[in-house]
């Protein structure tokens, strides 16, 4: 017994350290909430095993903590998307007025297309508009806002946080698990 209070009184100040750490310097509620949740599913994960490894119930506790947190964070995200009618002047620099070609992505798409432009207007939307091989046009339009370095795109069924960087008429953007790349039209 002796030595689980031990280890309480060690770890719990240091996982509550490294949870607001890592929570404060979060864009997003989705962020923050993977931070905080793997923070705290490592504590109790740990905490819960009398026996064993300490660090691999840890572990499996901040993968569960990260994702659950996530969850949790994405879902208020939406909720808070929803709410908002529009983004301030100040959420929508330096994206608003300009519009953007996409010269690549990666990976590349199961349906190619001969262009597609994003027109960041200045009341939030986004209007993006896609020419197939065929030549048929499809638009479709999204709202917008940034938060730090994170392009927020939302639809009222949807969230999708995006990291983002403008290096010189180059808009380069991140998604996770690929990136595009598009080249300044206006």
């Amino acid at each position: 017994m002796k030595k689980i209070e031990a280890l309480m009184q060690r770890t719990i100040p240091v996982m509550v350290a490294v949870t607001l750490l890592f929570g404060a310097g979060c864009a997003t509620k989705g962020q923050t909430g993977a931070a905080v949740g793997a923070g705290t599913g490592a504590l109790i994960g740990g905490l819960a095993n009398m026996h064993g490894s300490w660090g691999a119930t840890a572990l499996i506790g901040a993968g569960v903590g990260a994702g659950v947190g996530y969850l949790i964070g994405n879902e208020q995200d939406k909720k808070d998307a929803a709410k908002r009618q529009s983004a301030s002047e100040a959420e929508l620099k330096p994206l608003a007025g300009t519009a953007w070609q996409v010269i690549s992505i990666v990976p590349k798409p199961e349906k190619a297309h001969k262009s597609i432009v994003a027109h960041f207007r200045p009341d939030g939307n986004v209007v993006i508009t896609k020419t197939d091989m065929q030549g048929k046009v499809e638009t479709s339009t999204e709202k917008y806002r940034i938060v730090g370095s994170t392009l927020i795109l939302n639809k009222p069924d949807y969230v999708e946080n995006t990291k983002f960087k403008i290096e010189g008429d180059k808009l380069i953007v991140d998604y996770g698990n690929g990136s595009v790349v598009l080249q300044r039209i206006s």
